[in-house]
């Protein structure tokens, strides 16, 4: 017998379909050994070694793995294909002793598939101790700026805080975004439009006055306009130039990691973690390409696979070969864009088979694939230049000539149909519109913008970016608006301006970049992890000492003219994890706190004591209960208006629909809106 060990049993659920009974596949869960959670694990004199530990929750698991694996002739290591699998791949190794007495192989394969998986089976290898030390180097570097800068920021800011790495550079950009938003001043402008008509009615846009071109901003005034209005009066609209072309519209490159996550950020509003999660689940159940990759490299198999359903189902008129060259300097995460295993099946076919998100997924790459594959969309686009006295008009058209790829991959695009105008012909003006406007701030930060911002910048790698987002909202640096936005909390910038200030290598951008570009050249035998850590470390570990020193009250937000009112020495604006709280300034003599971003001022009906708080279940689930928790343990789980009820004097909740109740079950107050 030999054993195949892998990460998920949907993995190995799906790679045992393809092997006979000579075989036996086992999953690990995830990586089975790290850093050890309660110390720093690193011995930074001797090279930085690390200690591994075995996860806790892996324990039983490596029992029953090493009970098959005394029993098998040879173990089969084919963990993920990038520098985490390889990882996971090593740790199993060294728990089972594998290389000595037991033999042992390392395959790799991008797409579940019988053939991928046979092909691997021909082709074992040893770990790429490489891999490994890209993946160690990552993970030690976490470790030295998570537990040498945390505990500075608890000592100086407030507990419980911490710093990460290249988190903290995501953060910092959105900080800088909401302070570029806030410095904005609006500029007022103003357009004018012509409704002109020949048959039927369109639009034209005043462009040029006297031969020159009006600037984007150029009509700064109501009453500039009103004056253009006024001098075009009587005036007749004459076409002064037709101009007919063709427009190609190219396809989409096919999904790697990033553009994957922004496309479905953009079209479903999916998080990056919830994205990531389902293409895990279609590229274990063997449906698509591995989905940690950074390329847009396309095997000659799958180009053949596209060329033939593109032919036998659109013909060949829609069939174009494209190659695409991966932009990174380094894709070595994996070797294929992401792509569909087997084109025939297509999302019709795996209806029945895949829930709805799945289907989601699967439906876009499948057609991503496909339309890369195709030729161009062609529009016919027209633009008439129209006279009317000393100003100049532009109308502009388009409509589609040829589908192309957008049979397969619809996009959105204005259509729009100009009348057959000539040269020289005048046209009936139906009326004038000018329309004032005012520039716009930049727009906050979504999931895909920032993915994409920090791709740009060569921050983080196809296995980082939803985790990266996941832990600054985790930490509460930054929070999410109505439309689903980045912003900074109270908390994220204060932690924010001390790391920009005090630890500028740490949050600047070029330097983070440079260091993923490390860990690539680690991954490929160009550098040494131990000298790329030692590079970091020496003058991080200077600086950290001397602003142990330097640093004074980081935590104090303001000083306000409040008192306490237990001592009635002057409160503070303090910041904690959670945010912003008033604090007595004669701590810790005295512990008086107030928090100003969850309380609601309410007091509690059930121990008169303690007041109505915002909080969170392990679940997630928003609910308001008592500040005197666990002694009172009165909650709420709808919001509090706060105003009481007029017949008992408890807190009046928000309903469905509008409708305002007493939080008390044996009070029937309600106020309908």
């Amino acid at each position: 017998m030999q054993l195949i060990l892998v990460e998920s049993p949907t993995k190995a659920k799906t790679i045992s379909k393809f092997l006979g009974r000579g075989y036996k596949v086992m999953a690990s869960f995830g990586h089975v050994m790290d850093l050890p959670e309660r110390n720093f694990g690193v011995d930074i004199k001797n090279n930085f070694k690390p200690t591994y530990v075995l996860i806790p929750k892996a324990k039983e698991r490596i029992k029953e793995i090493k009970k098959e694996a005394k029993k098998a002739k040879l173990v089969i290591l084919s963990t993920d294909p990038d520098r985490e699998g390889e990882a996971i791949a090593y740790h199993l190794v060294h728990l089972l002793k594998l290389g000595r007495k037991k033999p042992y192989w390392r395959i790799t394969f991008h797409e579940i598939t019988e053939k991928a998986i046979k092909e691997a089976l021909k082709n074992p290898r040893k770990i790429d101790m490489n891999l490994v030390s890209a993946q160690q180097a990552r993970r030690i570097l976490d470790r030295i700026v998570g537990y040498k800068l945390s505990p500075l920021l608890w000592k100086k800011v407030a507990k419980g805080l911490s710093a990460g790495r290249v988190q903290s550079v995501a953060v910092r950009l959105i900080v800088e975004r909401e302070r570029e938003i806030q410095r904005f001043v609006p500029q007022e402008y103003w357009t004018i439009e012509a409704i002109l008509k020949k048959e039927k009615e369109f639009r034209a846009i005043l462009t040029k006055k006297d031969g020159k071109k009006i600037p984007e901003l150029g009509i700064k005034s109501e009453k500039e306009a009103k004056k253009i209005v006024e001098e075009l009066k009587g005036a007749k609209f004459k076409v002064l130039k037709v101009e007919r072309k063709e427009r190609k519209r190219n396809p989409p490159e096919p999904f790697m990691t990033s553009t994957m996550q922004q496309t479905l950020a953009t079209k479903f509003g999916w998080p990056a973690e919830k994205t990531m999660q389902i293409a895990q689940q279609l590229y274990e159940m063997g449906y698509i390409t591995y989905m940690r990759t950074d390329s847009l490299n396309l095997s000659d198999l799958a180009l053949e696979m596209a060329k033939k359903f593109i032919v036998k189902n659109f013909t060949e008129n829609y069939y174009q070969l494209r190659k695409y060259k991966t932009k990174s300097k380094v894709a070595q995460e994996a070797h294929e864009a992401i792509r569909p295993t087997d084109v025939e099946r297509t999302p019709e076919i795996l209806e029945g088979k895949l829930n709805s998100q799945q289907l989601k997924l699967y439906d876009l790459i499948w057609r991503r694939f496909l339309a890369c594959q195709m030729k161009e969309a062609i529009f016919d686009q027209t633009r008439v230049e129209i006279e009317a006295k000393n100003y100049e008009f532009l109308a502009t058209g388009q409509i589609l000539k040829f589908d192309g790829f957008l049979k397969v991959y619809p996009m959105k695009f204005e259509e729009e149909e100009l009348p057959e105008l000539k040269k020289g012909e005048t046209l009936e003006l139906v009326k004038i519109l000018p329309a004032q406007h005012f520039t716009q701030p930049p727009p906050r930060y979504t999931e895909a913008s920032l993915i994409k911002e920090l791709e740009k910048h060569g921050i983080g790698r196809p296995s980082t970016y939803a985790p990266i987002l996941a832990t600054i909202q985790e930490r509460n640096y930054v929070k999410k608006d109505e439309k689903k936005r980045f912003y900074p909390t109270a908390v994220g910038i204060l932690v924010n301006d001390l790391l920009v200030k005090h630890f500028p290598e740490i949050v600047n951008i070029s330097f983070t970049a440079k260091m993923e570009d490390n860990l690539d050249k680690i991954a490929n035998g160009e550098k040494n992890w131990v000298e790329v850590l030692r590079e970091f470390y020496e003058p991080f570990k200077e600086n950290l000492e001397k602003k142990y020193k330097e640093i004074r009250g980081a935590g104090i937000l303001e000083r306000t003219d409040k008192k306490c009112p237990k001592c009635g020495a002057q409160l503070l604006v303090r910041v904690s994890k959670y945010g912003r709280f008033l604090a007595c300034s004669n701590y810790p003599k005295c512990k008086y706190t107030f928090d100003l971003e969850n309380s609601t001022g309410i007091l509690c009906p059930k121990c008169k004591k303690g007041e109505i708080m915002k909080r969170k279940s392990k679940k997630g689930k928003v609910f308001w209960g008592c500040s005197n928790y666990p002694k009172c343990e009165f909650v709420l789980w709808e919001k509090p208006t706060g105003e009481n009820c007029p017949k008992c004097n408890f807190p009046l909740v928000e309903r469905e629909k509008g409708k305002i109740e007493c939080s008390n079950k044996k009070c029937n107050f309600s106020i309908a809106e």
